[in-house]
């Protein structure tokens, strides 16, 4: 009964990070979405700039870009750097290519 409570704790546990880990990914979609809209209308307000070379424009791309590196490295801790072979990749094709022959 013991390992059952504790198999239930740690599933929990990587539950809560994958739900924090979406809230911080739909936080950064809404928060970039209003920053560069803040940045695109402000820079066309000065007059000097128009829409083609504000949206080409370093700023409205900038904390993307940045806040987007902080948040590879939370996917990579909550899904692991093996997320897209799996787990025991290596064995399992290692298998289907012995059987292959």
């Amino acid at each position: 009964m013991r390992t059952e409570e504790q198999k239930y704790i740690r599933a929990k546990k990587r539950v809560d990070k994958i739900k924090k880990f979406y809230t911080h990914f739909a936080i950064y979609i809404v928060v970039n979405i209003f920053i560069s809209a803040v940045v695109i209308f402000g820079m066309m307000n000065d007059g000097y700039y128009d829409f083609w070379t504000v949206i080409s424009h370093f700023a409205v791309y900038s904390t993307w870009l940045f806040w987007g590196i902080g948040l590879c490295f939370h996917w990579l801790n909550v899904f692991g750097s093996n997320l897209f072979l799996g787990k025991n990749w290596e064995e399992r094709k290692i298998n289907e290519y012995m059987n292959d022959n």
